[in-house]
């Protein structure tokens, strides 16, 4: 039989937020692998739990190879327990690429769910929590990081990042830009911890607040962009619309019914806004066939 893949949450801050079952996992299973054993072994002594298994490093710097490792005391029926300094491993920590190859070999993965600073900083924000992506953290690059930002400008959900401290200015800077100075975010600084603060405000706010200098693990959490409401398009850009494509080669119906869609307006309507023009069409080509038939007439 093939062994288990435990991916273990761990706290972001207070000890005591560990789940039980952390304990457990870390004394029984066979392979221990830490992001920081050094980290790994604090916290064990906190927990006063001892691993009777085998402890290894597993970081982004070794992760590409030493996950062959882990799948093959996996294959061979090991339980090998997962975890990082803070949260829940693969959540922009180690750990993705050995879920995946995992999986690839139909090898059982399951989770000590705990911590989670992407879930602690949303619900803390003061933020709409019903939709909301996760987007890690921004490139180091202004370029790079003002390009991501704008893939995601028109985005309605809640925006969460992580953030290194000595970057959040220039982070939030780049935010205003984009997203606008009165576009409401939370920045959410040692979550759980004993110097714990939660900063709301428009981004311009929260740019100038950063800039005289942050300290602490960072989480930051941004507004959706606002609803626009329907495109404001008047008849004649609508039935052109519906046009191109009948041109394209689908049928009016399904014209209608796209236009519609796109500019966020009843169907009924563009359907209204065709015939109209289709009705204008015909007076205007039977003006013409009369007036054309008077001039003959003379």
């Amino acid at each position: 039989m093939t062994g288990t893949l435990v991916l273990a949450g761990t706290p972001i801050g207070d000890i005591s937020d560990a789940p039980p079952r952390l304990a457990e996992e870390l004394a029984g299973a066979d392979v221990v692998a830490a992001e920081d054993t050094r980290r790994l072994r604090r916290l064990t002594q906190a927990l006063g739990v001892t691993p009777k298994g085998r402890v290894v490093s597993y970081f982004e710097g070794n992760e590409a190879a030493r996950t062959p490792e882990l799948v093959e005391e996996l294959a061979g029926g090991a339980r090998v327990l997962l975890v990082t300094d803070a949260g829940m491993p693969s959540v922009s920590d180690p750990g993705y690429r050995l879920v995946a190859a995992a999986v690839e070999q139909d090898i059982r993965v399951t989770a000590v769910p705990g911590p989670s600073a992407v879930l602690t900083a949303l619900a803390l924000s003061g933020l709409p929590v019903d939709r909301f992506c996760f987007e890690g953290f921004l490139p180091r690059k202004a370029g790079e990081r003002l390009g991501r930002l704008r893939e995601v400008a028109d985005e309605r959900r809640t925006l969460v990042y992580f953030e290194a401290p000595h970057r959040l200015d220039d982070t939030l800077a780049a935010m205003t830009e984009v997203f606008g100075a009165g576009r409401r975010a939370a920045v959410c600084r040692e979550l759980t911890k004993t110097y714990e603060e939660v900063r709301r405000g428009p981004l311009a706010e929260l740019a100038a607040w950063a800039a005289e200098g942050v300290r602490g693990e960072i989480t930051v959490v941004v507004e959706g962009a606002p609803d626009k409401g329907p495109e404001e398009i008047d008849d004649a850009e609508l039935v052109r619309r519906v046009r191109v494509r009948e041109e394209a080669g689908e049928r009016r119906k399904e014209a209608i019914a796209a236009v519609a869609a796109e500019a966020g307006l009843p169907k009924r309507q563009v359907f209204d806004a065709v015939v109209a023009a289709k009705n204008a069409g015909r007076a205007e080509s039977a003006g013409r066939a009369e007036s054309a038939g008077s001039t003959g007439g003379r």
